[in-house]
């Protein structure tokens, strides 16, 4: 597939490469030449000195058959208006823009765009390892909204259904249960085994009130 990478900084740079050792062909563009010291040094991909936001600089860098656009530079507007550009002039399939500051993050929504917001997703993951151990994260959407955990059932949950430990919980939804390495879609009615590891798809507010069940049902 063909990619462009507009922003040639940290995420720029490490985003670029990661395309390119998959096999895509990667074209990055940024204003400053400098900037491409940071690809690896194994990076074979494309490089174009110039205005993100620049019609004929996109058309250079091959906009017109490009599959995909990532436009990550330092700057949350410019970013929006180079991805609105490719997603509305040029029809680039699938657009994604980086975010930073989480007060802007709604504006760029606001057309559609795929966006990732580095802070808010850095700032939640901090606050979820910090007030709720107990879980393990493994897998994310979006901007970290929804989430699957993971939950190795403790020896005090025997005999328990799944119903009796989610169904109460608003926002948290049993996605899969594994036991003796072998997975199933959980039933409501599925009574809990000690080593059991159960996946549950939640939001943040839904994990925390699960992981204090947890903690409260280990105490008694």
């Amino acid at each position: 597939m063909n990619f462009l990478v507009v922003g040639c900084g940290r995420v720029g740079a490490e985003l670029s490469y990661r395309l390119f050792k998959s096999g895509h062909q990667v074209v990055v563009v940024d204003s400053d030449r400098a900037a491409f010291n940071r690809l690896h040094p194994d990076f074979q991909g494309r490089t174009l000195e110039g205005e993100g936001l620049a019609e004929n600089v996109l058309e250079r860098a091959g906009i017109k058959e490009a599959d995909g656009l990532a436009a990550v530079t330092n700057s949350d507007t410019l970013n929006a208006a180079v991805a609105h550009t490719a997603r509305a002039v040029f029809n680039v399939p699938i657009v994604v823009v980086r975010n930073y500051d989480p007060s802007l993050r709604r504006v760029i929504e606001v057309f559609g765009l795929q966006t990732v917001s580095s802070t808010s997703w850095g700032a939640q993951r901090v606050e979820e390892l910090l007030t709720n151990p107990v879980q393990k994260m493994v897998y994310s959407t979006g901007n970290g909204e929804v989430e699957v955990y993971e939950f190795v059932m403790p020896e005090h949950w025997k005999g328990l259904t799944v119903g009796e430990l989610l169904i109460p919980l608003p926002q948290c939804y049993p996605v899969a249960l594994t036991r003796a390495g072998r997975s199933v879609l959980p039933r409501a009615d599925m009574r809990l085994e000690p080593g059991d590891v159960l996946n549950v798809s939640s939001t943040v507010e839904g994990i925390g009130l699960l992981a204090a069940r947890l903690e409260k049902k280990a105490k008694a």
